[in-house]
């Protein structure tokens, strides 16, 4: 092996081609190279082609992965990967490309008889003027044709999977998905320890009106790892009352002010967290860290080799906020709802399934064929075809589609929102994924009331009318 071989702690800088899902915890260089054993492994260390990452953006192609440099492997990353590996790893050093005499002698040693150039000029094509794209392309095509074939046979593997969840009752639903629930957690999101500090809440006095009042939270999560948000608390409330809270989340590069600051009416959000605060609703709008454009897809890039995502972080950072929500005197533990916009969307069907805290989840602004959304390249709403190369999860086709994922909230409610100008997908995607969710409601959970979609003439925003009343009706009393 030359030029490769070393420590990949530093994976997230090199193509994302390389972006491979768990490899440090059990599959980094050492540890492919016990595979080998007892067989020899030479590890040649020797100067590779740099690349400096991606070329610049055309009219054609934006939004690459903005690391994707290729390097030498330092020596001492190739010395320390080594010695890891153990005594069937044996490395050679060279700065020319061929065959040092230092491979030469070790290969002889071995009884391997040597096939390779000798130093000096490297191969020529003879071929004259042969061009290699036209194979390169057809190369490509194959590669693109198998892995859709591999999508449009992805639901057979997800009824494969859910086929021994029993949908007989509710009850024996939420019984036999505990293991679903444990495996997209684990496998598909990345599990973190539970939240290990003290929550320590920190709160201070932002907004002082007529019917509320609100406050700054920060919460501690782990170490170097905070929860940060926005708490609105209506007047009057009665001593000993208990109220239902509706978390608000915002969605890509938002802010919790964006959703709770009454001088702040946003054409995505409208307030919505005020207005349901107004209402007497208790809300929170929690600041969630898809935010910093590609400083949060660099946690993720971080995250993957680690068997992690950017929602492995979110999902503890909402059990410390549900856990701190719930001790509040004025909070009723057993009625907090989410209710999240576009990347607060795609929370709601990741966060409040797997957190048996959320009492009922709204999907606004995202809900979709979320397969055909992420791998589809014959669609403009394909993720395929945008700067979110953050969006793609391990083997997701193969286990959960948006449906099967609202359905792990039963028999908890769910609801959709969605416009009909909204162009993260069109209408029709909407609709044929969110009519599997209102058949499993409706037939096998028998409880029609529990789920519901409002279309309304309008584009990616929040509209608040068939929601709002969706939480009077499943929050209050």
């Amino acid at each position: 092996m030359s030029g490769y071989f070393q420590s990949r702690q530093q994976l997230w800088k090199e193509p994302v081609y390389r972006d491979v899902w768990g490899l440090l915890p059990d599959f980094d260089d050492a540890g492919l190279a016990h595979l080998i054993a007892p067989r020899a492994l030479i590890v040649e260390a020797s100067r590779v082609p740099e690349v400096e990452g991606p070329p610049a953006p055309t009219n054609e192609r934006k939004g690459a992965t903005p690391n994707g440099r290729l390097t030498t492997p330092p020596l001492d990353s190739v010395r320390s990967e080594v010695n890891r590996s153990g005594r069937h790893v044996q490395l050679v050093v060279s700065a020319l490309p061929g065959s040092p005499p230092a491979l030469q002698a070790l290969l002889s040693s071995l009884g391997i008889k040597n096939r390779m150039r000798a130093p000096g000029s490297p191969p020529t094509d003879l071929r004259g003027h042969y061009d290699p794209s036209g194979r390169l392309h057809r190369q490509f095509n194959q590669l693109v044709d198998y892995t859709q074939a591999l999508g449009r046979r992805s639901p057979a593997r997800r009824a494969e999977f859910w086929s021994t969840a029993d949908a007989s009752s509710a009850q024996r639903w939420k019984d036999t998905t505990r293991g679903h629930r444990d495996y997209i957690w684990r496998k598909v999101i990345g599990r973190l320890p539970p939240p290990s500090l003290p929550p320590n809440p920190r709160t201070r006095l932002i907004y002082d009106r007529p019917k509320f009042r609100g406050y700054e939270v920060m919460l501690d999560v782990w170490p170097g790892v905070f929860a940060y948000g926005i708490l609105l608390v209506p007047k009057g409330i009665p001593a000993g009352e208990r109220r239902p809270v509706v978390v608000c989340q915002h969605g890509l590069e938002g802010r919790p002010q964006d959703a709770a600051d009454p001088d702040v009416d946003s054409h995505y959000y409208h307030r919505f967290a005020v207005r349901l605060a107004e209402e007497g609703f208790v809300t929170y709008a929690p600041q969630n860290p898809y935010i910093g454009q590609d400083r949060f897809r660099v946690i993720q890039r971080k995250a993957h080799p680690l068997q992690l995502s950017l929602f492995s972080f979110i999902l503890g950072q909402h059990e410390r906020t549900i856990e701190w929500l719930a001790t509040l005197p004025f909070v009723d533990a057993r009625r907090i709802g989410f209710y999240g916009l576009s990347y607060g969307g795609k929370t709601a069907v990741r966060v409040p399934p797997l957190l048996d805290g959320y009492a009922l989840s709204i999907c606004s602004a995202d809900f979709n064929e979320w397969i055909w959304k992420t791998t589809r390249v014959d669609s403009p709403y394909s993720y395929m075809f945008t700067q979110e190369y953050d969006m793609l999860e391990f083997d997701l086709a193969n286990v959960a589609n948006y449906s099967d994922l609202a359905n792990l909230m039963a028999p908890r409610p769910f609801m959709v929102e969605r416009g009909h100008g909204d162009t993260v997908a069109p209408d029709e995607w909407v609709a044929y994924e969110y009519a599997k969710v209102r058949r499993f409601y409706d037939v096998q959970m028998g409880m029609p009331d529990a789920t519901a979609i409002e279309f309304f003439n309008g584009p990616h925003t929040i509209n608040g009318k068939g929601t709002f009343e969706f939480l009077r009706r499943h929050l209050r009393p």
